[in-house]
């Protein structure tokens, strides 16, 4: 059976401790199995007009949730893997998952801020095969002694003890993003391809490239762990043109019938509205949410 995660905004005005712990609260007592949140660690002006401060780091929000939380699954959609050294990244993951009991999934992709790669120093235009190289590392030094970086050799030991590591060597890694470079890397590297702002034909279209990239490989085909619009609206939609997660409650509720009978493994629901003018307050969205998974 598909399970049904939640997106909780780390950001705005709305963001305060007590409805971030709203959040999880709301999700244990509905039936979700995770809660993911998002990534930004200089926001520029560009990100601050869609996701305005303050913004919550999400390794330490994520780290606080958990010791909040009993069952709750807790992830991030996504890590932007360039922007912090992958041994830091691969510790602290590692880390959340330990103090979690097994709990915690990396949600990763390449980022889309140009000003923000400059901000914190990364090369945007060398984003992807820094994502590559890190996700090598973050790999490596949760299953190895030993971590090549740059072609340098550290010794490292962060090697998963704790409940994780009877099922698995390390926490689930998931991939987003779109495109050939997004497949190859989710085949690579992920245990999840996790798209986001869907469009169902590209889903339809990509879903087989994934098996494809994996009998290339020889590697396993990826779970499809996509995070989905849940924006309702008065009334029914004009199907043309229609954002797929958008429109009425009807209308919803079969977008999430489409993805469960792709295969969905997970559909993490985000009812936020695209822009920060339109979202409303944590509790409509929980109705919304509780509305559309309440069949389910």
């Amino acid at each position: 059976m598909t399970k049904l995660g939640v997106f909780v905004p780390n950001f705005g005005p709305h963001a305060t401790p007590d409805i971030l712990l709203g959040w999880v609260r709301f999700a244990e007592s509905h039936g979700f199995e995770l809660a993911m949140v998002s990534d930004h660690v200089a926001p520029t002006p560009d990100v601050t007009d869609l996701y305005p401060s303050p913004f919550y780091d999400p390794f330490t929000t994520l780290a606080w949730l958990g010791g909040l939380t009993e069952r709750l699954e807790l992830g991030t959609t996504v890590t932007i893997v360039p922007y912090r050294h992958p041994l830091l990244v691969a510790r602290m993951a590692n880390n959340i998952d330990q103090f979690t009991g097994g709990r915690f999934i990396l949600g990763t992709g390449v980022g889309w801020s140009e000003p923000e790669f400059a901000a914190v120093g990364a090369p945007f235009r060398e984003r992807g095969r820094m994502t590559d190289e890190y996700l090598t590392a973050i790999t490596d030094a949760w299953t190895n002694d030993v971590v090549s970086l740059d072609g340098r050799y550290v010794r490292y030991r962060d090697v998963s003890t704790g409940p994780r590591a009877a099922r698995a060597p390390h926490p689930p890694l998931w991939i987003g993003g779109w495109g050939p470079a997004a497949v190859r890397r989710t085949v690579q590297f992920g245990d999840a391809w996790h798209p986001n702002q869907l469009d169902i034909e590209r889903v339809q279209a990509t879903l087989p490239a994934l098996r494809e990239e994996a009998d290339r490989q020889g590697r396993p085909v990826p779970a499809f762990c996509p995070r989905m619009r849940a924006q309702l609206t008065d009334g029914n939609l004009l199907e043309t043109g229609r954002p797929f997660g958008r429109g009425s409650l009807q209308q919803i509720r079969g977008d999430l019938a489409t993805l469960i009978e792709l295969g969905a493994a997970y559909v993490v629901l985000d009812p936020l509205a695209d822009r920060p003018d339109d979202r409303v307050s944590p509790e409509r969205d929980w109705e919304t949410l509780a509305a559309v998974i309440a069949d389910h």
